[in-house]
């Protein structure tokens, strides 16, 4: 039970987090507009590729799991 309930707190936190992140993502101009994130538009349609930022919220993550999982 110990170990539900960290684990059910850990999930809480990044649930948090990321309410968080979407919150202020829409006051970062930069984000989901770097440099290597590819926009195709056409006349009826738009195709996004956000590369550049989801290998930056990638290795973002990646270090967080990384700390927590040191514990």
């Amino acid at each position: 039970m110990e170990q539900m309930g960290k684990s059910l707190i850990i999930i809480g936190a990044v649930i948090i987090a990321l309410g968080l992140i979407l919150t202020i993502s829409g006051k970062l101009p930069w984000l989901g507009r770097l440099p290597g994130d590819i926009v195709v538009q056409k006349k009826n349609f738009t195709v996004y590729f956000p590369i550049a930022t989801s290998i930056i919220i990638s290795l973002l993550l990646t270090l967080v799991f990384w700390f927590v999982g040191r514990k």
